[in-house]
């Protein structure tokens, strides 16, 4: 069967699922967008998408559904992906799991770990880990989205949770190469974990300033910082038994030894893919009101780091910065790194 034959859904149409859904639109496959935003689904029923790229300006009508319109068509799905945030994993993949075909497949679009929820919910048997690096963002209004990164800079990684390579992850590797640049891996955990290293020294630390991440990293000892994080998060990676893995498009060489070069490495290829004008997407939350991912991310190293025994007292002093944040204690400020910086010599090292 043909890709163009497949019924695809693009569950979760914020700014990274609205992009992979116009792309695979232009493409030519048959793919559903479903979203609980109602007036972005409406705009979308009527308007299509309309998507800035730094080369392109695409507007494009798309098929679009509220959540509750799935009971309505009873669809059978043979791929669904999923960009959603981490928090609403599991509720998401419950709601959509019965209209996936038994030998369909599942795969999450989404920064954090988030596999062994889909597996709980779908089964391992319908579920492939990705890996994803694609900027973008939605401030304009419904169905209005600026993408910072063009279909060639935009890097995805797909595996199977076993490692193999299979005729369907070669088949969803075609589908996602009409929005990004595919790598296939055989330690997509690995991959996942190595980019929440990334994300823990940008989007942490970084969006607690409300700054774009270009200028942010300039700010006396966010390198410093930046790297501790990273240390940190290598560690409890390494003790929870994940292997590091190139990313980004990088090779095993310029990832070996795992040094504060390597980690600093990077941090700056994840802010070049993201451009000099892209702001991280903690920051989106906190300016929409929203709560943040940062508890299972640099929260997630926090808690992993104290069950086992590691220090992780930068990565506690983010989490605890971010939750502040979304309890409204505090408001999104440059001054709040000042704040990290404090919080990080009064947490005892442990």
């Amino acid at each position: 069967m043909s890709i163009k034959d497949k019924k695809i859904a693009m569950l979760g149409a914020g700014a990274i699922g609205s992009c992979v859904g116009a792309d695979f639109t232009k493409a030519g496959l048959d793919v559903t967008i479903i979203d609980q935003w109602p007036a972005h689904v409406e705009y979308m029923k009527e308007k299509g998408l309309d998507i800035t790229l730094p080369d392109e300006h695409l507007q494009i009508p798309v098929k679009a559904w509220h959540l509750c319109e799935l009971a309505e068509h009873m669809p059978e799905f043979d791929c669904v992906f999923m960009a959603v945030k981490s928090y609403d994993t599991r509720w998401l993949a419950t709601l959509i799991e019965p209209y996936l075909k038994e030998d369909g497949y599942f795969i999450g679009l989404q920064n954090g770990m988030n596999n062994p929820t889909i597996v709980d919910v779908v089964g391992k048997e319908r579920t492939i880990g990705a890996c994803v690096e694609l900027s973008a963002d939605m401030f304009q209004g419904p169905g209005l989205v600026k993408r910072d990164t063009t279909r060639p800079g935009t890097w995805f990684g797909l595996g199977e949770l076993d490692g193999s390579t299979t005729d369907r992850l070669l088949e969803a590797k075609e589908i996602m190469e009409s929005v990004a640049t595919i790598t296939l891996t055989d330690n997509i955990e690995g991959a996942k974990w190595t980019k929440l290293i990334a994300n823990t020294m940008t989007m942490g630390p970084i969006g607690i300033t409300g700054m774009k991440n270009w200028d942010a990293r300039e700010l006396p000892g966010m390198s410093d910082i930046a790297v501790q994080l990273g240390r940190e998060s290598l560690e409890v990676g390494i003790a929870l038994g994940y292997q590091i893995e190139p990313i980004f498009g990088m090779t095993a060489e310029e990832f070996a030894g795992a040094s504060d070069e390597t980690l600093i490495k990077t941090m700056r290829k994840l802010q070049e893919h993201t451009g000099k004008h892209s702001i991280t997407t903690s920051i989106m939350d906190y300016k929409k009101g929203r709560k943040s991912e940062m508890s299972l991310i640099n929260g997630l190293v926090a808690k992993e780091g104290k069950r086992l025994g590691i220090p992780v007292t930068h990565n506690a002093a983010v989490t605890e910065v971010d939750r502040r944040l979304n309890d409204k204690e505090i408001e999104l400020d440059p001054a709040n790194f000042g704040l990290l910086k404090s919080l990080i010599e009064s947490i005892p090292n442990r």
